[in-house]
């Protein structure tokens, strides 16, 4: 199979075993030269890549044991595709896998090509056993670290990649160039079948089993049992400048993420720009991905990368285990024996840290002056959180008192079509298959963080959608509730990114909290992490023609119905339209 990879002229990276090995930079000449063609490069057509993704079986030993996972390329985690904004990707998926599924490309906005989105059921049916689909879309207006993942079931666990955009030719970053740069992958390992936890949980109701591992780039690291021979490397000489491009691809938990004695200067996120900052730790939910620069300016040694949980439900249980990788400055000191010395451990924050994480959120700003909405066509009010099915005891009854773990958005538990995928039917005009009276807000207003009647714990099932006129200006009050329990949940909406305006705990107050408001530089995110037992509000302008879904990016919580849909109609004329479907789409 042939790829065809656009790299960054400012760094090449590849991967080699367990080692990051970054390639040097040319002379100068070499520059001069490659600017000079570069610029002339910029003044012709973007470029098309081509790939072949084949979802397999693969043996893949962890924790001292083998699993067949499911992998592309029979590589974990998956091919990293390499881009520059304008381009356009043609990815050929053959499923030589024994289940269903699908490709979602996360953060791409898919202007006006909803098919190519992926979320199983939504925008397609699945790609069966056997079965190819082909993705088509262009990158439009997005420069950063996005990624990939199935998005069908939980194969995601181990179904995933970084998705690199550079500038265009001729353009460059707005911060200091690196010298080098690196996808940091951030994963959740089972030492079992992840479909299996799955199913188990969802004959039983009760939450699925913990993770057994985190991961550093499919790694776990030197504090896992037969785990340190493969602890992913680093390797950087003194004085240089290296971008971690930072991806959160676990499938049920926000980790946090540091490096021993080293600094991190925030550059970017979500594939948006953003204010420099710099910080000791990193936070990010399952989904979100954050672009950092770290100097090689401590004394040559060994240095941790580690991650380790955040974990903002009370009473919860979670996995506390903690993953590592090593940056390894060329010429470390070694021991007499010539072993390498111990690498130095980073200071993490408690699991369940929420200021440090409040104090970090709050700093996201974007780059540049931003054109936020501010006159409002559709204003939105979304309850998220947890709730519970009441059903006969017995084994499929087994979350708390004898229920079944749900989730809802405005007492709306999703649920998934299984005979067509929604777009489909709104495209064709096929009855049955949704409604659209998923509600503006709550049925039912209430003290959301408080202390919530029981009355009101049992949501209602429904694959609800909300309409929204094209060109239509949207802001959306997200509002954790309590109950169960507070969390922090990262909500990623599809097809869009966002202005995060304002963040805050407690219930929202509109005569009082609309102050707090920025309109003049707030950040640009497609995945937010809503405050525990807190509030977020964002805007967008309806521009992109489709049927989007907003879901937690926590898995479980997914599964249990937390998501909805828009379905944002066609504008006037083709280019406010989206395009006919593909001849390949798979059938129902």
């Amino acid at each position: 199979m042939h790829y065809h990879y656009t790299t960054s002229p400012r760094a090449d990276r590849v991967m080699e075993a367990n080692n990051i090995i970054i390639k040097p930079r040319g002379c100068s000449l070499f520059l001069g030269l490659f600017l000079f063609f570069a610029f002339s490069a910029s003044l012709a057509d973007a470029e098309t890549h081509y790939h072949d993704f084949v979802v397999q079986q693969t043996p893949v030993k962890r924790l001292c044991r083998t699993h067949n996972i499911i992998t592309v390329n029979g590589q974990f985690p998956g091919p990293t595709l390499e881009v520059r904004d304008g381009d356009t990707l043609v990815i050929k998926v053959v499923n030589s896998a024994r289940y269903n599924v699908t490709l979602h490309w996360h953060g791409i906005r898919q202007m006006r090509t909803p098919w190519a989105d992926g979320p199983a059921f939504v925008t397609q049916c699945p790609i069966r056993p056997g079965a190819t689909y082909t993705y088509r879309f262009t990158i439009e207006n997005q420069e950063g670290t996005l990624w990939w993942h199935a998005h069908s079931k939980w194969l995601r666990a181990t179904v995933y990649g970084a998705l690199v955009i550079y500038p265009k030719l001729g353009s460059s970053y707005p911060f200091p160039q690196p010298n080098h740069e690196a996808p940091i992958l951030l994963g959740e390992w089972w030492d079992r079948d992840p479909i299996a936890v799955l199913r188990q949980a969802t004959f039983t109701g009760a939450a699925p089993n913990l993770s057994d591992a985190y991961t550093i780039n499919g790694q776990p690291g030197d504090l896992y049992r037969c785990s340190s021979k493969e602890t992913v490397r680093l390797p950087l000489d003194s004085g240089e400048r290296i971008l971690l491009r930072i991806i959160n691809s676990a499938l049920n938990q926000q980790l946090f993420f540091s490096v021993a004695n080293h600094k991190l200067t925030v550059v970017g996120a979500d594939a948006a720009y953003t204010k420099p900052f710099t910080t000791t730790v990193v936070m990010l939910g399952p989904g979100q991905t954050t672009d950092v620069l770290l100097t090689a300016d401590q004394p040559p040694a060994r240095y941790y990368m580690a991650a380790r949980a955040y974990d903002s439900a009370q009473n919860a249980p979670f996995d506390n285990t903690t993953t590592t990788a090593i940056l390894e400055y060329k010429g470390a000191c070694y021991t007499k024996k010539g072993q390498s010395s111990k690498p130095v451990f980073p200071r993490l924050p408690a699991y369940n840290d929420t200021p440090t994480v409040t104090a970090f959120t709050s700093r996201f700003r974007s780059l540049t002056t931003a054109k936020v909405p501010t006159k409002i066509d559709e204003s939105l009010f979304f309850t998220i959180g947890f709730g519970f099915f009441n059903c006969r005891p017995g084994p499929r009854c087994q979350g708390p008192n004898g229920t079944r773990f749900g989730a809802s958005m405005n007492n709306v538990s999703f649920v998934l079509p299984s005979s067509n995928s929604i777009l489909q039917a709104s495209y064709q005009g096929i009855p049955g298959v949704f409604t659209t009276d998923f509600p503006a807000s709550p049925p039912l207003q209430f003290d959301y963080t408080g202390n919530v009647s029981r009355a009101l714990w049992q949501p209602v099932r429904g694959t609800k959608v909300y309409k929204l006129k094209y060109g239509s200006t949207v802001q959306i009050v997200l509002q954790d509730t309590s109950i169960f329990t507070i969390e922090n949940h990262p909500m990623h909406l599809h097809g869009y990114h966002f202005y995060v305006v304002a963040l805050g705990f407690g219930n929202f107050n509109p005569v009082t909290d609309t102050a707090k408001f920025n309109l003049i530089d707030p950040p640009v995110r497609n995945t937010i992490g809503v405050p525990t037992g807190g509030w977020a509000v964002i805007r967008f302008v309806a521009d992109n023609p489709g049927t989007w879904l907003m879901h937690c990016h926590i898995d479980a919580h997914l599964t249990w119905g937390l998501a909805m849909v828009f379905l944002v109609e066609n504008g006037a004329g083709e280019l406010q339209s989206i395009e006919p479907p593909p001849a390949d789409l798979p059938p129902c």
